[in-house]
């Protein structure tokens, strides 16, 4: 049966036909539709999100070890939190197949970093794979799960955005439904890791493991040479497509090795196709891996064929592969002149009508109440604007860093801004503010608050509760206490949480009121030690949905004069000023009713219908 799907899609379908019974994972672009996908196509999967990476993979250890399949999926940086129980993983090994999509990010489109999960293979000393389109990942998954349960150990499946979010017709089969009764038996040495002698021997165990899955790639059908010529292109994932595109229209012949395990590396296959060819270049999107891999293998072997890449200059370190960037790699080792991409012309002039839309808070928005709250609480203080840092964290909070607010100073990985607050509260001996959304501390944001408590560290941290996961589509957590497969679980409450770890100062406020957010703030910023300011109020995108936006605001012309106080404060898209009656106006079509702006006019030239009702 073929159907069109989504790459992520294709990989949920794979991962079914293969029966497992359990997925999780943490929700990250470009990997998050898998898990929904699966959730929304069997029920009968366990298929939840986790609170953070290193929970997902130890929970999918544990159904594993019982003999049962399970999937882990996440971004590209996810994999650092789940490193530590991946190399403690790789020794104990599995039962039940365990697969570990990670999505990496070439660009990056939508990651904090460009990393290379391939090296987490050669660390870890596990087997990975990489499919080059949507059929490919559908079928290569399904290998996955079987060669886990051959040789007993996870499997990480390397992805990156290009296979996630590419739309193709798949081949697809039906779901599977393996009938298994969970079993665990008692093993100490191999899954009690504080038996030195017993670790010794598992590593050589997977050593010896490796070695066999490597004999086993030399013949993988998703492994093949094609082509004829002196000139060889070794390739992996979704540069294939390009080396296709690019090869026909060049006047050469080239020899074609692609890959899909670039750990461990089928060496036989690549020393034969090396000794075939007069050079070699490699093609690759991340970082040079499969070069370096490919190099080692030649020098092992005494062979003098030059091989290029990345390393050589002839492909970027940097961003994505595209075809043109394939095209001139190829000429160039061909001696030839690079051909330059010229844009049609009327794509540049489209492009010059087009005006600039730097990313934006959407209208109604209450992280921008926050933020807005939080500067002018400082400067009422009569803190300098710069006297404060204010380090932000993973989510839509983050587009604060833009005008008008540039209220942020730092943002990098998941609950590190109360980390960081910790650290210059010591460095500075004075009062410093960490902003962090509800999902991300559920993720990593608890820890460092414990250490704050524990330390009597002098930090304000202000939880961004828009109940939801918002900037990868508003996936559930725990203190959402739904479940987008139906299940009913517990909320976790975030002031009973924060409480409960010993914070003296916690206050609940509505973002949307300026005035009480200011207050509390500034109430906070007094307090010695930690202090916690609970900004609550749900995302605007699913009250939209939902169709609860009650009325809107309007401008009363003869009171607006035009100081533009209104967008200059809060940035907000549904304000616009009309520069020929030197008034704003607000669009109904976007306007939400949040009232943050009605509370910021100091001509009072914003009201709601309901206001000048009661005047009247």
């Amino acid at each position: 049966m073929r159907k069109l799907l989504m790459g992520n899609e294709a990989i949920a379908y794979g991962a079914l036909e293969s029966g497992i019974s359990f997925a999780t994972g943490y929700p990250g672009t470009p990997s998050t539709e898998v898990i929904e996908t699966i959730a929304h196509l069997n029920p009968e999967v366990f298929a939840e999100w986790a609170p953070n990476e290193k929970v997902a993979l130890e929970e999918a250890a544990g159904v594993s070890y019982a003999g049962l399949r399970s999937l882990v999926t996440m971004k590209c940086v996810g994999l650092n939190v789940a490193a530590d129980p991946l190399m403690s993983l790789a020794y104990s090994g599995v039962e039940g197949g365990l697969v570990i999509l990670v999505a990496d990010d070439p660009g990056p489109h939508t990651s904090q970093t460009e990393q290379d999960d391939r090296y987490y293979g050669k660390l870890s000393l596990l087997p990975v794979l990489e499919p080059y389109d949507p059929q490919e990942a559908h079928d290569l998954i399904k290998y996955a799960y079987e060669l886990s349960e051959k040789y007993k150990v996870p499997v990480l499946f390397r992805t990156t955005t290009r296979v996630n979010h590419t739309t193709a017709d798949v081949e697809v089969g039906e779901f599977v439904k393996l009938e298994r009764k969970p079993e665990f038996k008692k093993d100490i040495q191999r899954y009690v890791r504080a038996s030195m002698k017993g670790n010794l021997e598992r590593h050589k165990w997977l050593n010896k493991t490796l070695r066999e899955i490597e004999k086993e790639f030399e013949t993988l059908r998703f492994n093949w040479i094609e082509g004829e010529g002196k000139i060889g292109i070794i390739v992996e994932g979704v540069p294939y497509n390009y080396v296709k595109e690019v090869v026909p229209k060049i006047d050469e012949k080239f020899k074609i090795l692609k890959l899909s395990t670039p750990h461990p590396l089928p060496k036989k296959l690549v020393v034969d196709f090396l000794k075939s060819v007069d050079m070699a270049i490699v093609i690759e999107d991340g970082a040079p891996f499969l070069e370096e891999e490919v190099k080692i293998v030649a020098y092992e072997e005494g062979l003098n064929v030059p091989i290029y890449g990345k390393r050589t200059g002839h492909l970027p370190l940097e961003g994505e592969l595209t075809p043109s960037l394939v095209r001139n790699a190829l000429l160039r080792l061909l001696g030839k002149e690079a051909q330059s991409y010229e844009k049609p012309k009327e794509v540049e002039e489209t492009e010059k009508l087009a005006p600039s839309r730097p990313p934006t808070m959407c209208p109604g928005c209450p992280h921008r109440g926050s933020y807005r709250a939080l500067l002018d609480a400082l400067r009422e203080l009569k803190f300098k604007r710069d006297e404060i840092p204010i380090h932000g964290d993973i989510g839509c909070y983050a587009l604060s860093l833009l005008p008008p607010l540039e209220a942020i100073w730092t943002e990098y990985v998941m609950g590190a801004s109360i980390s960081l607050a910790n650290g210059q509260s010591i460095a500075f001996g004075k009062k410093i503010v960490a902003t962090i959304g509800d999902s991300t501390f559920f993720h990593n944001g608890i820890q460092p608050l414990v250490d704050a408590v524990y330390k009597n560290l002098d930090v304000l941290v202000m939880i961004l509760d828009n109940r939801t996961t918002a900037m990868t589509g508003h996936q559930p957590h725990p203190g959402t206490g739904g479940s987008e497969t139906g299940r009913k679980f517990n909320e976790i409450d975030i002031e009973a949480l924060v409480k409960a770890l010993g914070v003296k100062y916690v206050k609940t406020v509505d973002p949307y009121d300026l005035k009480a957010t200011r207050e509390a703030i500034k109430e906070a910023m007094q307090v010695k030690g930690p202090a916690v300011i609970i900004a609550k109020r749900e995302c605007i995108i699913p009250v939209i949905r939902r169709g609860e936006i009650e009325e809107l605001p309007t401008v009363i012309e003869d009171k607006c004069v035009g100081c533009k106080a209104c967008i200059l404060l809060t940035g907000c898209p549904a304000l616009v000023y009309d520069p020929e009656t030197n008034r704003v106006k607000i669009d109904p079509l976007i306007c939400t009713g949040c009232g943050i702006c009605n509370q910021l006019c100091p001509f009072d030239a914003i009201k709601f219908p309901s206001e000048t009702e009661k005047k009247e």
